[in-house]
């Protein structure tokens, strides 16, 4: 094709199914080099730039694509996609999220059986002419305890797996409900710790956040049983690579099975490459022919569709639902936010969410506000990408009700989106509005205390006895630990009664600071909230 038709730029391998589909209707470029470098002086020209994981699509390559309209990830993770700066420009950005989900789940099983039969050290010993049957010696799965950290798609297919091998299975999910863990065969603990105390394997299947970051590091390491064993082919950096070292080193654990590192490619001389009880894979968690035809299928087709102009299932950063009102379209940002910081509130697992819309909105069709909050809602406590059509799909297979309420009568504004969520401790609820000419996001009530901030990427809320001194208190726990007060609003219902006071911040606080805060102060709740870029 030639002429006015939208050009599509490839950087990393893609099925030829994908590429096919692609060629049918427009022109495609095949650059490979460009993923590593000069992919900013390429770009103007193209409508469309698909990807995998080695590409980094940066601000400063977004800032010089005149003509882009789409993003696409033949995969699942996002890490090398700055979504925000794409949004912000009005690039659709599309992902494949479903293509390597058994992949993955397999290749972790494949790991699981080689760390724990120390297959590929017997293999590279035959390799060498070496017959030995006793080095070698392994250990059974049958009976062993697995530790799954994470019951997402993926954890839950290698839950599934595990238990055809005879494992004991308990698990860590915060936001995932007794009763569907007990649907799996799982048994659910309270925290992280409870898991890492009696497994013989532990497995992580998470997204890489602030908040994971190394999650499993020295502390946690340390309560592991002696000899345990440690598997991770989710991201790299939430195991502590240093402190594995050590606990390798030391003899503390018996192994560990990693597809994934910190940095990537892993260089030669890494430290964890020189332990034999190491069973390492060059991140080959989706490396499949099925998974690379899905992954390529479906980001050709995702593509197509945004090109055309119709609708994207799998768009991460877009609504996704057809055509959305004028006036509903400003409050899509605030519904997203309001369900992030309704989850971040609650204590425990979301068992309903209950969205309500008063004033105008009420007028319209709000269905893709509710998804916008449910995407929020769900983004910070699932393992997967979360997409405004997957949205329901996920928030059904975790037993989560939905519903909406609806009246044109709002008292104190023009609109109010509130949300409401049952957990098994209780009730949430959080509101919020657009105020001003050019639409100002605000809270307005959490915790059933009136507010008025504007949400922002770091927050924390804390409800405590009202007194003199709180203020100080909290500012200077804060000042102390370097983590600067951008904001702060603090709400009661009458003098010396409960109150609520909520903060935005420039960084997040660290559970031990949150904690120090909630010890000094008495509070009765104390929440630090990381809201999704």
């Amino acid at each position: 094709m030639s002429g006015d038709a939208p050009r599509i730029l490839v950087t990393e391998p893609l099925a030829e199914s994908g590429l096919e589909l692609l060629r049918k209707e427009f022109d495609v470029d095949v650059r490979p080099e460009l993923a590593q470098e000069g992919l900013a002086d390429a770009i103007p020209p193209y409508a469309a730039l698909i990807v995998r994981s080695q590409t980094k699509v940066t601000a400063d390559v977004l800032e010089r694509a005149e003509s882009l309209r789409v993003i696409g990830r033949a995969g699942i993770g996002l890490d090398n996609v700055d979504v925000e700066t794409a949004t912000r420009r009005g690039i659709t950005v599309v992902n494949a999220p479903q293509s390597n989900i058994i992949s993955a789940a397999e290749h972790t099983i494949g790991l699981l059986l080689a760390q724990a039969r120390n297959i590929p050290q017997a293999h590279s010993s035959m390799k060498a002419g070496k017959w030995e049957r006793e080095r070698f010696q392994g250990v059974e799965l049958h009976g062993k305890t697995l530790g799954v950290i994470g019951l997402g798609r993926v954890g839950t297919m290698v839950a599934q797996r595990a238990q055809a091998f005879g494992m004991r299975l308990v698990a860590f999910d915060p936001y995932v409900s007794k009763e569907r863990a007990r649907a799996l065969g799982v048994e659910l603990m309270p925290n992280l710790e409870a898991v890492l105390v009696q497994a013989d394997f532990v497995t992580i299947h998470l997204p890489r956040t602030l908040e994971t970051e190394s999650l499993i590091g020295e502390r946690e390491i340390a309560l592991m049983k002696d000899g345990a064993r440690i598997v991770n082919t989710s991201r790299g950096g939430i195991v502590d690579e240093r402190a594995l070292v050590n606990a390798l080193r030391d003899g503390k654990l018996g192994g560990a099975a990693l597809d994934v590192f910190a940095e990537e490619p892993v260089p030669p001389a890494h430290p964890l490459l020189v332990y034999e009880s190491v069973v390492a894979t060059p991140h080959l968690g989706a490396a499949t022919a099925e998974a690379q035809d899905k992954a390529g299928a479906t980001i050709a087709e995702m593509v197509l569709l945004a090109l055309r102009g119709e609708f994207v299932p799998y768009a991460v950063n877009v609504p996704a639902a057809g055509e959305v009102a004028e006036q509903v379209r400003p409050f899509l940002s605030l519904a997203e936010q309001l369900g992030a910081v309704l989850t971040g509130l609650a204590e425990a697992p979301v068992r309903s969410l209950e969205a309500e819309y008063l004033g105008h909105l009420a007028e319209h069709d709000t269905r893709v506000l509710t998804l916008a909050a449910l995407k929020g809602a769900l983004s910070r406590v699932v393992h997967e990408p979360v997409s405004f059509v997957n949205a329901a799909m996920i928030a059904r297979e975790r037993g989560i009700g939905v519903s909406e309420r609806k009246s044109s009568e709002s008292r104190d504004y023009v609109n109010l989106m509130s949300l409401r969520a049952e957990t098994e401790t209780g009730e949430v609820g959080v509101s919020g509005t657009l105020v001003g000419i050019r639409g100002g996001e605000r809270l307005v009530r959490v915790y059933d205390f009136d507010v008025d901030m504007a949400p922002a990427r770091y927050m924390a809320f804390f409800l405590y006895e009202d007194r003199a001194g709180v203020i100080g208190t909290v500012g200077t726990i804060l000042g102390n630990a370097g983590i600067n007060i951008a904001s702060m609003e603090v709400g009661r219902k009458e003098a010396g009664g409960l109150a609520l006071m909520g903060l935005t911040v420039d960084s997040p606080i660290p559970p031990e600071v949150l904690a120090g805060i909630e010890r000094e102060i008495g509070a009765e709740r104390a929440r630090s909230i990381v809201v999704p870029s």
